[in-house]
Protein backbone atom coordinates (compact mmCIF):
# COMPACT_ATOMS: atom_id res chain seq x y z
CA UNK A 1 0.00 0.00 0.00
CA UNK A 2 1.18 3.36 -0.58
CA UNK A 3 -0.19 6.33 0.87
CA UNK A 4 1.01 10.20 0.92
CA UNK A 5 0.17 13.38 0.83
CA UNK A 6 0.62 15.88 -1.66
CA UNK A 7 -0.28 19.56 -2.13
CA UNK A 8 -1.20 20.11 -5.59
CA UNK A 9 0.30 23.60 -7.19
CA UNK A 10 -1.98 23.23 -10.36
CA UNK A 11 -5.26 21.27 -11.08
CA UNK A 12 -3.46 18.49 -12.64
CA UNK A 13 -1.21 15.69 -11.44
CA UNK A 14 -0.17 12.76 -12.57
CA UNK A 15 0.56 9.64 -10.72
CA UNK A 16 3.30 5.90 -10.88
CA UNK A 17 2.08 3.30 -10.69
CA UNK A 18 4.50 0.29 -9.14
CA UNK A 19 5.01 -2.53 -11.28
CA UNK A 20 3.69 -4.79 -8.68
CA UNK A 21 0.10 -3.16 -8.91
CA UNK A 22 -0.42 -3.24 -12.68
CA UNK A 23 -3.34 -5.40 -14.19
CA UNK A 24 -4.64 -5.31 -10.74
CA UNK A 25 -7.66 -3.30 -9.33
CA UNK A 26 -6.47 -0.07 -7.45
CA UNK A 27 -8.26 2.29 -5.29
CA UNK A 28 -8.01 6.04 -5.92
CA UNK A 29 -9.18 8.35 -3.12
CA UNK A 30 -8.95 12.21 -3.22
CA UNK A 31 -10.13 14.77 -0.38
CA UNK A 32 -9.04 17.47 1.44
CA UNK A 33 -7.48 16.86 4.47
CA UNK A 34 -9.45 19.27 6.57
CA UNK A 35 -12.48 17.41 5.55
CA UNK A 36 -11.65 14.81 7.65
CA UNK A 37 -11.73 16.71 10.73
CA UNK A 38 -14.74 16.65 12.64
CA UNK A 39 -16.35 20.24 13.37
CA UNK A 40 -16.18 21.26 16.81
CA UNK A 41 -18.52 22.08 19.33
CA UNK A 42 -19.58 18.13 18.51
CA UNK A 43 -19.71 16.04 22.01
CA UNK A 44 -19.08 12.68 21.91
CA UNK A 45 -22.02 10.92 23.24
CA UNK A 46 -21.04 7.96 26.38
CA UNK A 47 -23.47 4.81 26.64
CA UNK A 48 -24.59 6.11 29.81
CA UNK A 49 -25.70 9.44 28.35
CA UNK A 50 -28.94 7.62 26.92
CA UNK A 51 -29.79 5.97 30.49
CA UNK A 52 -33.70 6.50 30.39
CA UNK A 53 -34.13 7.86 26.82
CA UNK A 54 -36.76 5.45 26.00
CA UNK A 55 -38.77 6.67 28.52
CA UNK A 56 -40.46 3.30 29.83
CA UNK A 57 -43.35 2.37 32.37
CA UNK A 58 -42.14 0.35 34.79
CA UNK A 59 -44.09 -2.03 32.90
CA UNK A 60 -42.46 -1.92 29.49
CA UNK A 61 -39.43 -2.14 31.35
CA UNK A 62 -39.92 -5.33 33.29
CA UNK A 63 -41.17 -6.95 30.25
CA UNK A 64 -37.90 -6.04 28.32
CA UNK A 65 -35.62 -7.00 31.12
CA UNK A 66 -37.51 -10.24 31.04
CA UNK A 67 -37.38 -10.64 27.63
CA UNK A 68 -33.72 -9.87 27.63
CA UNK A 69 -33.35 -12.60 30.31
CA UNK A 70 -35.00 -15.66 28.59
CA UNK A 71 -32.90 -14.34 25.18
CA UNK A 72 -29.50 -14.50 27.45
CA UNK A 73 -30.58 -17.77 29.27
CA UNK A 74 -30.77 -19.84 25.66
CA UNK A 75 -27.32 -19.38 24.86
CA UNK A 76 -27.19 -21.96 28.25
CA UNK A 77 -28.91 -24.69 26.56
CA UNK A 78 -27.49 -27.50 25.13
CA UNK A 79 -28.13 -27.80 21.44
Amino acid sequence: MIRTIITPEKQDISIHIPKDYIGKQVEVLLYATDELKEPKGTDKKKPSDFKGALHLSQDQYDDIQSHLKNVRNEWERDI
